[in-house]
């Protein structure tokens, strides 16, 4: 009976891993929730990212959101039911050389002046210890201890699962065409018909801009394709998550042995189509920066490459929050190729803004007015 419901008192478009938090802890609040999504949940950059749970060199205007959502990460199976294959071996950003590690610390020291504490600094010898198989010449780098990794398609669907289990009603290969008032309420036109609520959220990733248009508030949404490799098995060399800070690069082993490697070369997205175009270029001088740093893989053969279809603002900030101009809509969207950690506590603070109209979680800095010249205050 839930499936034919037209109305609801929360819509969310986007069936994301952003779109499925907010629909789940909306529910969790006693809303009823319709969750729209034009494919099946976890489709594109949700279900095929790197899987990076990760505090470490984020925008500070991120961090409080960031430190939230990495608190739920932690006790991740007992809000879902799932673990969702999440392992807390610390991130490690290594200093490829002197410079690097300059600006590391200047940066570590400037979040503790802010009062966060999450990153810290360690040395060569401590380096070598966490990430053995790094090269000798990397003079150190920032550890943040409690990141990690998990499934991103196992996580974005236990969220779509546990969000139906609450009550929400889940409408996937639903595409939604138009968003206009009526009335009290917003109606959302699809082509399975039209359905109405005071309050939809805009979780839609690479078509959002699509909807803040519609709305009035057209942002200037970049759509891009990060790329990722993934290797053949080989013997487990190192366990934290692996970034870089001048070079592109995200690296981690997972448990069988495969290796992940990325870092945001970025493919060609063609977002009406549903597909992307791999730039081998790209990497190649992707997997050149993983032979430089682990002479470890050099023999290891790369089994698959693909890309996602993701969002990207100018500013690499997402757009969250109420929208600048209407009642009763809110943006969750933009995040720029980092999203994924961010999910869970994203959901949590926009259900917040929902039900109280604000949050205690500070989202200073992420406010789709910063792009709206028009933006009525």
């Amino acid at each position: 009976m839930s499936a034919e419901r037209r109305s609801a008192d929360v819509i969310v478009i986007g069936g994301g891993i952003h779109g499925c938090s907010t629909a789940l802890h909306c529910a969790l609040r006693g809303f009823s929730v319709i969750l729209i999504e034009k494919d099946h949940a976890g489709r594109h950059a949700s279900g095929v990212n790197a899987g990076g749970v990760r505090q470490l060199a984020r925008h500070v205007a991120e961090i409080p959101l960031s430190n939230t959502s990495m608190a739920i990460w932690h006790g991740i199976a007992a809000l879902i039911d799932d673990d969702c294959g999440f392992t807390s071996d610390g991130q490690v950003l290594v200093a490829e050389n002197d410079a690097d590690l300059a600006g590391c610390r200047a940066r570590v020291e400037d979040l503790n002046l802010r009062g966060f504490h999450h990153e810290e600094m360690i040395d060569a010898r401590e380096l070598r210890e966490i990430v053995p198989a790094v090269s000798e010449t990397c003079p150190g780098g920032v550890i943040s201890r409690r990141d990690g990794a998990a499934i991103p398609l196992r996580a974005t669907q236990a969220f779509k699962r546990k969000a139906a289990e609450m009550g929400a009603t889940i409408r996937e290969g639903v595409k939604v065409t138009k968003v206009e008032r009526d009335g009290a309420n917003w109606r959302v036109v699809t082509d399975a018909g039209d359905f109405l609520s005071p309050r939809i959220v805009n979780a839609a990733g690479a078509w959002a801009d699509r909807i803040a248009a519609d709305l009035g508030e057209p942002v200037p949404l970049e759509v891009i394709a990060p790329m990722l490799m993934i290797t053949a098995p080989m013997p487990a060399f190192i366990k934290p998550v692996v970034i870089l800070r001048g070079r592109k690069l995200s690296f981690k082993q997972f448990g069988n042995g495969t290796v992940l490697i990325g870092g945001g070369y970025l493919g060609r997205a063609i977002r009406d189509e549903n597909r992307t175009i791999l730039d081998w270029g790209k990497l190649a001088t992707n997997a050149k920066t993983v032979w430089d740093l682990f002479p470890i893989m050099r023999g290891a053969p790369i089994l698959r490459a693909w890309a996602g279809i993701e969002a990207r603002m100018p500013d690499d900030l997402p757009c969250f929050g109420p929208s600048a101009r209407h009642e009763g809509v809110y943006h969750q969207f933009g995040f720029s190729a980092h999203g994924f950690q961010l999910g869970p506590g994203a959901g949590a603070v926009m259900a917040e803004i929902i039900a109280t109209g604000h949050s205690n979680v500070p989202i200073d800095g992420l406010d789709i007015a910063r792009f709206t010249a028009s933006a009525v205050h």
